[in-house]
């Protein structure tokens, strides 16, 4: 499996222009990575590259369109000489519980969450192979490990992505890519705005986690966790453990 530091590492982050996708970009540069942000919110996408300075530059992509994929992948060759690692991050979640659920709606969710990550993964192979090896994160979710009421392609969604994990961690390991799902909890971004502080109230650690928390992962998933693929990594307060209840 490939062992390479962040310092000497070109890493491509889809959904990169806010939330975890912008707190990653941040923690990657920290440790000395370069970064391609990819997104379709170009103006929040741009000026993230331009306050990281020449370890990022920005690229459109929408996830579900393959040729951007190709696009973004050449992007990040050409500027940076060489690509080791994709956080595939991208998606979306929307609240509808499965009786008001559309086939439509229900297909655009499963288009970005799993097409999506698909399609990274597809583009991103040959690079990596090119560049001896490297890393491949899935972004799923707590609803990837367990059920949510009112959000039945979200879940579907997460599911299929711990699964295709697995599968891709398994055709890619003679060529040295570790392929990994991350697991978040509830993260305080834009997606979980209109949750309330009473949502988190029974978790183990009572709180909302930050991006930041999830960052730190991926950086140490990409970095140091070398003899893990097809693993899951949960970082959610606990929550998927069990709830504390008070006992009277």
């Amino acid at each position: 499996m490939s062992r390479f530091t962040l310092s000497d590492a070109v890493v491509l982050i889809s959904g990169g222009a806010r939330g975890i996708g912008a707190a990653t970009a941040r923690r990657l540069v920290a440790d000395g990575a370069k970064v391609v942000i990819a997104d379709i919110l170009d103006e929040p996408g741009q000026a993230l590259a331009a306050e990281l300075g020449a370890q990022a530059t920005y690229h459109h992509l929408d996830v579900t369109d393959a040729q951007q994929w190709q696009s973004a992948v050449a992007h990040a060759e050409k500027t940076f000489g060489k690509l080791n690692a994709l956080f595939n991050n991208a998606g979306i979640a929307v609240f509808n519980d499965i009786e008001s659920e559309t086939a439509q709606g229900f297909q655009k969710v499963i288009d970005i969450n799993l097409l999506g990550v698909f399609l990274g993964l597809k583009a991103v192979i040959e690079p990596l192979k090119r560049a001896s090896g490297g890393v491949i994160v899935n972004m799923s979710s707590t609803a990837g490990l367990q059920g949510y009421a009112g959000l039945s392609a979200y879940v579907a969604s997460k599911w299929a992505v711990r699964g295709l994990t697995k599968a891709a961690a398994l055709d890619l390991a003679p060529h040295g890519i570790r392929v990994l799902s991350i697991h978040p909890g509830p993260i305080r971004t834009p997606m979980t705005s209109a949750m309330p502080d009473e949502a988190v109230a029974a978790q183990p650690i009572a709180r909302f986690g930050e991006p930041e928390e999830v960052a730190d992962m991926v950086s140490f998933m990409m970095s140091q966790a070398t003899f893990s693929t097809g693993s899951e990594f949960v970082v959610d307060g606990g929550a998927v453990t069990g709830q504390v209840l008070a006992l009277k």
